[in-house]
């Protein structure tokens, strides 16, 4: 509701009418001297505004940092985790490749294809998502030589 706020008697009569209250004789309604010429420039100039929190530029740009500064080590320390994982695929797929090198690969596409990403709730599923495959993927490793090994043993055993 904007209203053109002329002198006091406007202002006392358009609060009294906004508020529902009948003049009191005891309250003395001031003129604002040079203040806003609307009722709505008046409420936003001087409500809080209900923000998270009120913090300056230098704070936000030091949380956004160091936000940004520990996904960045996350990310980094799930690219290596990879490399390191990757050493143990040392067999070669259908066209003779190596699966180290394939997934090695694959893993650099993803990782430069989510490089600009922004949204904060994206990066942690990217990289929850990176830390459980990467888990997943040596579980099964871990089974299928535990498999091979006593399999193994048992060909061994037989002769």
């Amino acid at each position: 509701m904007t209203l053109k706020l002329r002198n006091s008697r406007s202002i006392c009569a358009t609060m009294r009418h906004l508020l529902g209250t009948k003049p009191l004789s005891h309250v003395h309604c001031r003129l604002l001297h040079e203040g806003p010429d609307t009722l709505d420039e008046l409420l936003n100039r001087h409500l809080v505004k209900n923000d998270k929190k009120h913090l300056d530029d230098d704070e936000n740009e030091y949380l956004t940092r160091q936000q940004l500064t520990s996904t960045r080590r996350e990310a980094l320390s799930l690219y290596r985790d990879i490399y390191r994982a990757t050493r143990f695929f040392m067999w070669p797929d259908s066209r003779g490749v190596l699966w180290r090198d394939i997934l090695r690969e694959n893993a650099r596409k993803e990782f430069e294809e989510s490089q600009f990403e922004k949204d904060p709730e994206v990066i942690t599923r990217l990289l929850i998502g990176g830390r459980d495959a990467v888990q997943a993927a040596l579980d099964k490793l871990v089974e299928k030589q535990k498999q091979q090994l006593e399999k193994e043993r048992n060909e061994s055993r037989g002769r």
